[in-house]
């Protein structure tokens, strides 16, 4: 079998909806929608699109949001299981994230290791939230990604030399992943995108259906 290293989205991926989407509707004052729409779009980058749209919420919410995500989010079935299988098999698994670490790393606790959570920070020290990017674009990327998934590939390529490099999206955010990758898993609006580019992908709807591929290795590369 192939020795693969999988890249796996997180919001709308690993949990069935996007959170980004669902604590603006909760928590945001109106006019955060054609924010969103412009990040869709790519009127905007996925960078300066995320700092808007945090802006617009008070610091003092920080307790609040974490306790909707916890209690609102459901993770997408087979989850476990295919955590489980890529340990089985000795593959490497990293969530690659546009979301914001005070969120994601709480809903991941005690499923992955911290260092396999590559995903924005926060900073809750000023009156509104302020979000920062510690995994910026490398000098090959000008998308201005706010957590750059290109560049995170690149450099984990770099230690896993001639490995099949697998990414697990559904959206804007998973294109340029896309685009690098040998094996493409999609969903939702990342099928749209990757028929768009000429990108062949896997369609999935849970985890069980990522994991019979990989035993299988019935995929579109």
């Amino acid at each position: 079998m192939t020795r693969k290293l999988i890249f796996c989205d997180f919001d709308g991926t690993v949990t069935e909806k996007d959170n980004i989407v669902a604590i603006m509707e909760e928590f945001a004052p109106d006019g955060w929608q054609p924010i969103v729409n412009d990040i869709l779009n790519e009127n905007i980058s996925i960078r300066e699109g995320v700092g808007k749209l945090f802006s617009r919420i008070s610091s003092n919410k920080k307790d609040e949001i974490i306790h909707f995500v916890l209690t609102r989010s459901k993770i997408r079935d087979g989850f476990q299981e295919f955590i489980d299988f890529t340990k089985q098999e000795n593959i490497p698994l990293y969530i690659v994230s546009g979301g914001i670490d005070f969120f994601v790393h709480p809903v991941l606790k005690d499923k992955l290791d911290p260092e396999q959570i590559i995903c924005n920070h926060s900073d809750f020290s000023e009156e509104q939230i302020k979000i920062t990017w510690p995994n910026k674009c490398d000098g090959l990327c000008q998308n201005d990604c706010g957590c750059c998934k290109p560049s995170f590939i690149r450099k984990a390529e770099n230690q896993h030399f001639d490995y099949q490099k697998i990414v697990i999206g559904d959206s804007i955010t998973d294109l340029q992943a896309s685009k690098l990758a040998d094996v493409v898993f999609a969903r939702d609006y990342l099928i749209e995108k990757c028929e768009e580019n000429n990108i062949p992908y896997t369609p999935f709807e849970t985890f069980f259906d990522v994991i019979h591929a990989l035993e299988k290795e019935e995929v579109r590369s």
